[in-house]
């Protein structure tokens, strides 16, 4: 699977921006391999959003690996629960797997952004 381009990371920032806006959480994208366990990476790259991250979604690609991890902090799972993130999981990685990663970065943005709003 190729990487972002220019105007597609342009699109996913755009995404994030407005995630946070309309949720008032913390929304984190990391797109890379991992160092070590792929889920032990995302929850210290949830951690290490400080003051943030009790109130953040991190959402972890690891392209090479076909790998996705979503992480929520306390105040964020409150509003977003687990099965909303395996389903989200399921339809980026469906995207993903068509070679799609930014619709499926957008898709999944987008949704579990509307899956907390909708739990405010």
């Amino acid at each position: 699977m190729r990487t972002l381009t220019a105007a597609e990371a342009g699109d996913v920032r755009h995404a994030l921006h407005a995630a946070e806006h309309r949720t008032f959480l913390r929304f984190a994208l990391f797109l890379g391999p991992p160092v070590g366990g792929r889920r032990h990476f995302a929850e210290r790259l949830h951690a290490a959003l400080g003051d943030e991250a009790d109130d953040a979604v991190l959402i972890m690609v690891d392209v090479r690996g076909r790998g996705l991890e979503i992480v929520t902090g306390e105040q964020a799972r409150s509003r977003l629960t687990d099965a909303s993130c395996r389903s989200t999981a399921i339809s980026m990685a469906t995207a993903f797997g068509a070679g799609d990663l930014a619709g499926g970065l957008l898709y999944g943005i987008a949704a579990l952004a509307a899956q907390t709003a909708a739990r405010r």
